[in-house]
């Protein structure tokens, strides 16, 4: 029997068997074809088709296309592994950089020796073009398969969600759970490399601007540095994966760990406002991307300066945006306030250099309503006074060109997840910070999460134009996730994230951010710090 498929990428319907799955059409299509979105849900092409289907290719040029590819390289370099070093294959797959995976191997660290021959075994796998196939098994049986891979976290993980199978990804006599999805066969995985980086070593995945080459090593020394420490205190806390997260709170320790976690936050700020003091720097730039807490963090550091007897003085480089007729369309012929250019830098180092020698200056406020910048406060410095400026583009050294570099004191702020959801699944940065951002779009801008996934792309690119080049600049790098956030961000969000309609295209993104808090518990307020970072998105911050 004949089943219509309608391509959205060309408009065209073509017919295939009742039970063929995409493969032969995708690569009929282009075939470069990661994936496919079936019926507006994310879906491998190994998928079967049994009924009329409007149904979407995806490659490498989409942020699903790099995922699938990322976790498909990924399963082959754990095949590898396997393969290499047996029993000692004990891989974790961490944080990114660059787009590329730091991972490590639990017990004995891999050389570039060893990472070669894994290497070379991952290029055999590829060559064989073996076939990746979802399975569904008991969770028993899943549990045995995980145990012997030694996969402790993602057994403990299945013990906190409710289901009596588990979906899990088998190559040749390879199994693996992975929250995909994953390319239908390992011949699709051809750019990749293994390099040795300090206690571990990077998984390189293919450039999404140019599939041919390597995504670029990035030498990011201050930000490795602050996610071995992530690791150090996940450690010492014993709360280094999900199921670990889930097993606190169901043992009731969960409040001495948000008592860890917010004291941690509150030693480091202290830490960052005795520097400050110590060096007798009058101006603190306070940038990171959107989402990661600046605003709270800014306030207080303000109140430890003052335990210090410092004045903190804060300024937002918002209110030096130029009136909006006045900002140049980019390339798309939009208005973008995500460029340094729809800065008044001038104006900026005008005001900044006037006060720094004791002059009364009166500072401009940017009216979002109407678009114009207008006359705001008057402002001079004491002798005590501290300059706290937060804005997205306070680690381009374009910003401060004209300000004396001994008063400057650069401070970079994210969320850097501390947390894993077991050995071989890492959380995104990216995916807390969304989920942050569409709790408090939605309590204090009535934002729906449609409407938050809709700008989320042209916020990501800002970001990647504007703060990630440049967060190396800092003076300090400052964490501001804490380990247990996503399980209260859950009780907040993901009635948003139901709303979102089907048939909506925001509604893949939706569906992917709900299926992946699934693996939490939810967690109230109730315990949480009125000072706390996480309470400038969920509410209930004594700074408002």
């Amino acid at each position: 029997m004949k089943i219509p498929v309608t391509i959205l990428n060309t408009g065209r319907t073509i017919e295939i068997e009742q039970g063929e799955n995409l493969v032969r059409a995708a690569k009929q299509y282009d075939e470069k074809t990661l994936l496919a979105s079936i019926n507006n849900e994310i879906c491998e092409l190994f998928t079967p088709i049994n009924y009329p289907s409007k149904v979407e290719f995806m490659g490498l040029d989409t942020s699903y296309g790099m995922r699938c590819y990322q976790k498909s390289a990924q399963l082959i370099m754990l095949m590898a592994a396997n393969r290499v070093l047996g029993e000692k294959a004990k891989i974790w797959v961490e944080h990114t950089i660059n787009k590329n995976h730091f991972c490590y191997n639990e017990g004995e660290k891999l050389t570039q020796d060893i990472l070669d021959e894994i290497k070379r075994e991952m290029k055999n796998i590829v060559a064989e073009n073996l076939p990746i196939e979802k399975i569904t098994v008991p969770v028993e049986r899943a549990r045995e398969i995980f145990k012997e891979y030694g996969l402790e976290h993602r057994i403990k993980a299945m013990q906190y969600i409710k289901t009596q199978i588990v979906h899990i990804y088998k190559v040749g006599n390879f199994y693996d759970y992975l929250n995909g999805p994953l390319v239908p066969e390992t011949g699709f995985i051809k750019v990749f490399d293994l390099v040795e980086y300090n206690n571990g070593f990077v998984l390189q995945f293919a450039d999404q601007k140019d599939p041919t080459k390597l995504c670029p090593m990035r030498e990011y020394t201050k930000l490795c540095s602050v996610f071995e420490e992530c690791n150090k205190w996940s450690n010492i806390m014993q709360v280094d994966s999900v199921g670990a997260l889930n097993e606190v709170i169901c043992n009731n320790k969960i409040g001495d760990l948000i008592l860890v976690c917010e004291a941690l936050h509150e030693k480091k700020i202290a830490e960052i406002a005795d520097s400050i003091t110590k060096a007798n720097k009058r101006v603190v730039l306070v940038a990171g991307p959107s989402s990661s807490g600046k605003t709270t963090f800014a306030k207080r550091l303000g109140v430890q300066l003052r335990v210090n007897g410092k004045i903190p003085r804060l300024i937002s480089l918002d209110d030096y945006y130029f009136d909006k007729d006045k900002v140049e369309p980019d390339e798309n012929g939009q208005k973008n306030f995500e460029n340094l250019e729809a800065l008044d830098i001038a104006l900026f180092n005008e005001n900044l250099l006037d006060l720094l020698n004791g002059k009364t200056v009166r500072l401009p406020e940017f009216n979002f309503i109407t678009g114009k910048r207008q006359p705001g406060r008057t402002l001079s410095l004491g002798d005590r006074d501290v300059l706290i400026i937060e804005g997205i583009h306070g680690l381009n050294p374009k910003l401060t060109n004209d300000l004396p570099e001994n008063e400057v004191f650069r401070v970079y702020i994210s969320a850097l997840t501390q947390l894993n959801l077991d050995e071989h699944n890492r959380i995104s940065t990216t995916d807390t910070r969304i989920l942050r951002r569409m709790v408090r779009d939605f309590r204090t801008r009535g934002f729906d999460a449609a409407e938050t996934i809709s700008i989320w792309p042209m916020v990501l690119k800002g970001e990647e134009d504007n703060i990630f080049p440049y967060q190396e600049n800092a003076d300090v790098i400052f964490n501001s996730s804490l380990i247990y956030e996503l399980c209260v961000i859950k009780t907040f969000v993901e009635p948003v994230l139901f709303r979102v309609e089907q048939e909506s295209r925001e509604y893949l993104e939706a569906n992917r951010l709900l299926k992946f808090l699934n693996n939490f518990l939810p967690l109230s307020t109730e315990l949480i710090p009125i000072n706390s970072l996480l309470r400038e998105f969920v509410g209930g911050s004594c700074f408002n």
